[in-house]
């Protein structure tokens, strides 16, 4: 049983969620507003003064993001990236397909000047990493803690916060929601996300080649369902990401090793020789789904509690990214106005920058969806067309390469409105 909450602490900033989300905002506040005090409620059991090694597991089964080049400018503006590097795989080319069907296009990174066009990393290492960076900050680290239950007003925001079975008051300037899709909080205050779902789902595994990757990704197109490949860790290992039509994902869920990658190899080719191995699977629905009007006076949502992408052009995290270090920006120079960080007058070029961002990836990857989900007809003839005309175009491939690389907005992302 609990015990009853002692006197109320005060912070500028409570950030409720610890994962990537929302320990790089935090570090993005060290970084761009130091005056600030900052508190992170996270429930999952890390300890940021322990080497993320000691804490971590390579695991062939590992889930793994993709980071966008200019997400790795932000890490290394946050200073963390040379110890992200060391367990991150380049992506230095990459190769558009549909299955069957001419139009192909391919980027890569020597084009652009740049080491890479983006980086795999596995999720446990880069959280580790930026709870580990904390150390070094004055961010008050409560966990694991959970919200008991939060009050918003137009200046502050009250926070119930259960710890080692002791709950505490906390008064915040400004409450973030940083804990995900499935956000328990952003309910119990009140939000409303819409939700578009789009008959599909994804199948996320790490899958063995024998050939090896060489550092390129592809993303291959094939009876209405695409299959990503991204290269991860071992030189013949893969992180797959296949979006089909979720009247088939049971099937292939249930399907023994031998006759799923069977079938992974129809719908991909021999680009990569054969399949060879692959690991645990897991499955998710897809659905484009957004939190209209995120901030409110006391409160703003962040990441996924505000909005979650397709991955067909693996912009979610990217994209995300960009808004947390946007918004430590817009902190930093509210710290010292006379409004309060939690009014949304405060916040409003941060909402009016970050939504632009949003709108044109959304535009982006939704179009995306459309376009490639169609197995036939003139969508099909129009993808077609699309991929060769990229592939001869050498503007229209650097513009989308660009935009994939999160260069467009690398100013804005970089804490500059």
């Amino acid at each position: 049983m609990s015990e009853p909450a002692s006197t109320t602490r005060h912070c500028d900033v409570l950030i409720v969620g610890g994962g990537m989300a929302g320990a790089s905002l935090a570090l993005g506040l060290a970084r761009h507003a130091p005056s600030l005090d900052v508190a992170v409620v996270e429930s999952s059991p890390l300890d940021p003064s322990v080497d993320p090694e000691a804490q971590f597991q390579p695991s062939y089964d590992a889930r793994a993001t993709a980071l966008a080049y200019g997400s790795r400018l932000i890490y290394e503006d946050l200073g963390v990236w040379p110890e992200l590097a060391r367990a991150a795989t380049a992506i230095e080319h990459i190769h558009v397909s549909s299955r069957g069907r001419p139009g192909t296009t391919r980027m890569h990174a020597s084009e652009h000047g740049t080491a890479a066009l983006g980086y795999v990393v596995d999720n446990g290492w880069l959280g580790l990493n930026l709870v580990s960076a904390l150390q070094n900050t004055a961010t008050h680290w409560l966990c694991p803690a959970r919200v008991v239950t939060a009050e918003t007003g137009r200046n502050s925001a009250q926070v119930l916060v259960e710890q080692d079975d002791r709950q505490q008051w906390w008064q915040a300037r400004l409450l973030v929601v940083a804990d995900g899709g499935r956000s328990g909080l952003r309910e119990q205050l009140g939000f409303t996300a819409s939700r578009r779902d789009y008959g599909q789902h994804a199948l996320v595994a790490t899958v063995t080649t024998s050939a090896p990757h060489g550092h390129q990704a592809y993303e291959r197109f094939a009876e209405g369902a695409a299959v990503a490949l991204l290269p991860h860790r071992g030189d013949h290992d893969y992180a797959l990401v296949w979006t089909m039509d979720s009247a088939e994902i049971e099937r292939r869920m249930a399907l023994g090793n031998d006759a799923f990658l069977e079938e992974l190899q129809a719908r991909f080719g021999w680009r990569q020789g054969r399949f060879e191995h692959v690991g645990q699977r897991h499955s998710y629905a897809l659905a484009l789904e957004q939190v209209v009007h995120p901030v409110r006076p006391g409160v703003v949502l962040v990441g996924n509690a505000a909005h979650s992408l397709h991955p067909v052009a693996g912009q979610g995290f990217n994209l995300a990214l960009r808004g947390l270090m946007r918004l430590s920006s817009r902190l930093g120079k509210a710290a010292g106005e006379p409004l309060s960080l939690g009014q949304p007058e405060q916040l409003a070029s941060y909402v009016e920058t970050h939504q632009q961002d949003v709108d044109a990836i959304v535009g982006f990857s939704d179009g995306l969806v459309r376009v490639f989900s169609e197995k036939s007809g003139f969508p099909g003839r129009l993808r077609d067309i699309g991929l060769a005309a990229l592939d001869a175009a050498p503007g229209a491939r650097n513009w989308l390469a660009h935009r994939n690389m999160g260069l467009n907005t690398r100013r804005s992302s970089l804490g500059h409105d």
